[in-house]
């Protein structure tokens, strides 16, 4: 019951997000696609605050918008804290993304992404009894490809300032001393110029 919690909560909320996002449409710009008062570009640069703060990795994204509707991103996580990747296989990874909006608003509110990750780290750690006696079979490196989905929501201000939270599930397709299932959890703090 405590691991529906916290998708029923995101989907709440990018719902929220939403329903906001759509009261705020006016005026658009034929060439930009932008709100009259909206004056940023199709860029922007962020960072996963909740993976730097709970898991002490450096997650960074860069995002470009196709058109009012899509956009693509490329994201990098890099993991510095060795106390947690103990319990956390992935070291490095190197993410591709499209997302598709469903707001009225330029590239904002409730969305669908499908990704593909290429990850590197350890796995495969195991106990096991010969005997009485505990035996630790060492954990091996494996470099893996996973395509997986998910959903989330973004908030822009009209600043530029921008958050963004998502999830996706994901499977790893072709070694078999990776974890079967990958994840993502995204807090996405940072700015559209």
């Amino acid at each position: 019951m405590k691991r529906l919690l916290l998708p029923v909560l995101l989907l709440l909320f990018c719902l929220n997000v939403q329903a906001q996002q759509e009261d705020e449409d006016g005026e658009r710009n034929n060439e930009t696609g932008f709100l009259k008062d909206e004056n940023f570009g199709k860029n922007e640069l962020s960072i996963n605050a909740l993976s730097l703060i709970a898991v002490g990795a450096l997650d960074i994204s860069y995002e470009r918008y196709i058109n009012e509707d899509s956009s693509w991103s490329t994201e990098f996580w890099v993991q510095f804290n060795e106390e947690i990747a103990d319990e956390f296989y992935r070291d490095i990874a190197l993410t591709g993304k499209y997302k598709h909006f469903f707001s009225s608003n330029y590239a904002r509110g409730f969305y669908v992404h499908a990704f593909g990750m290429i990850s590197n780290g350890d796995y495969g750690e195991e106990f096991y009894y010969v005997g009485d006696e505990l035996v630790e079979q060492e954990e091996m490196r494996f470099t893996d490809f996973a395509l997986g989905f998910g959903i989330g929501g973004k908030l822009i201000s009209s600043g530029g300032f921008k958050a963004d939270f998502s999830g996706g599930i994901g499977r790893n397709l072709f070694n078999s001393n990776s974890p079967t299932i990958v994840g993502q959890i995204m807090v996405n703090l940072g700015y559209r110029f």
